[in-house]
């Protein structure tokens, strides 16, 4: 039995699927954080695949965009643990439902 491109995209699909529930249903901000990265790789997953499985004339574009996600995520993830850090010292909590700091 080989791998196929379908294969690939279930996987991403159900990797998206929980990034969504957690980046939703969580409480905590770092959760949610790990929610958008999770959701972020389940996308690299389907640009590696595609770009492996479908005939182009630049094969190599699936992997320039992962190499921008994950420059993108990276910069996300140091942005928010940086906001995260900041709110704890200010609320002395990182649940979402408490941080309210742009209401009058």
């Amino acid at each position: 039995m080989s791998v196929d491109l379908e294969h690939y995209l279930i996987v991403g699909a159900i990797l998206f699927s929980i990034g969504l529930y957690l980046a939703l249903a969580k409480r905590n901000f770092v959760g949610v954080l790990m929610g958008i990265e999770l959701m972020f790789n389940a996308v690299n997953l389907t640009f590696v695949a595609f770009s492996r499985f479908v005939q182009s004339p630049n094969p190599l574009d699936g992997h320039v965009f992962v190499v921008f996600v994950i420059t993108v995520a990276a910069a996300e993830a140091a942005t928010a643990l940086a906001l995260a850090v900041l709110l704890y010292r200010v609320r002395a909590t990182i649940n979402v439902d408490q941080i309210d700091l742009l209401k009058w």
